[in-house]
């Protein structure tokens, strides 16, 4: 079995792991982007799954697996709508931190330590796979997208969410982020790591998947808002694709 994890980048992230809940700590760019997140997350689910969202719980029946979960801020939310959910990361505090504030909600989210490849191996399927903000933190990127695959039920859905490599990336994600704002420890992210949308969805059909869509994440820095965008994804983006 190939293992993706890097161990110099799971223990960036065991660092912080007590902070993942706190609204203006050092994952507060995650509590900002999350709102963005969770709107594109929900209408491709709904869409690719004919769902209503309107109604009590429209992801009940699905099995979604949430790779690289952190502290849970993307796993609460599909729970709430009814949807099965995994939650897995290589960075074994996080885990204890998402099952206690899980504990405290009142929802049942299956937190494993655990990678995307023990799960395949496992024979473990799923309906959804959601890798957010992961696949430029891996050793093998194409190697850890194939893992993904493998965990997609046929006509599955996976959404994966990057930052673009490109000068204004350097600029906003790591100047600005890490050392302007002081939004994320130093050396959180490596600009060599980001994967543009093109060399993205290649490593998706590499991987044996179908992309189908991509927009992008954008920051207003006048609301300090982040909002979607069909056109620009020079930053922050995400990508659906289909077993």
């Amino acid at each position: 079995m190939t293992v993706t994890v890097d161990p110099s980048e799971i223990a960036k992230f065991e660092a912080m792991a007590a902070e993942w809940w706190d609204p203006d700590g050092k994952f507060k760019p995650l509590h900002m982007m999350n709102p963005v997140r969770l709107d594109y997350t929900t209408r491709q689910i709904a869409g690719e799954f004919d769902r209503d969202l309107s109604s009590p719980a429209p992801f009940e029946g699905l099995r979604i697996v949430d790779i690289g979960c952190g502290g849970g801020l993307l796993c609460e939310p599909m729970a709430r709508l009814g949807a099965e959910v995994v939650g897995v990361d290589a960075a074994e505090r996080n885990i204890p931190v998402a099952q206690l504030h899980a504990e405290q909600s009142g929802l049942e989210i299956d937190y494993r330590h655990t990678t995307a490849e023990a799960l395949a191996e496992a024979g473990e399927r799923f309906d959804v796979v959601l890798n957010m903000e992961v696949v430029e933190h891996v050793a093998d990127p194409l190697a850890y997208l194939t893992a993904c695959r493998q965990l997609l039920k046929p006509g599955g859905l996976h959404l994966c969410s990057t930052i673009n490599r490109n000068p204004k990336s350097f600029a906003m994600a790591i100047v600005g982020a890490e050392y302007v704002m002081r939004w994320l420890p130093k050396g959180t992210h490596e600009w060599a790591k980001f994967i543009t949308p093109d060399e993205l969805f290649e490593l998706l059909r590499n991987a044996g998947m179908e992309p189908v869509d991509r927009k992008g994440y954008v920051f207003n820095p006048v609301s300090w808002a982040w909002k979607i965008s069909d056109r620009d994804l020079s930053v922050n983006y995400v990508t659906a694709a289909v077993a």
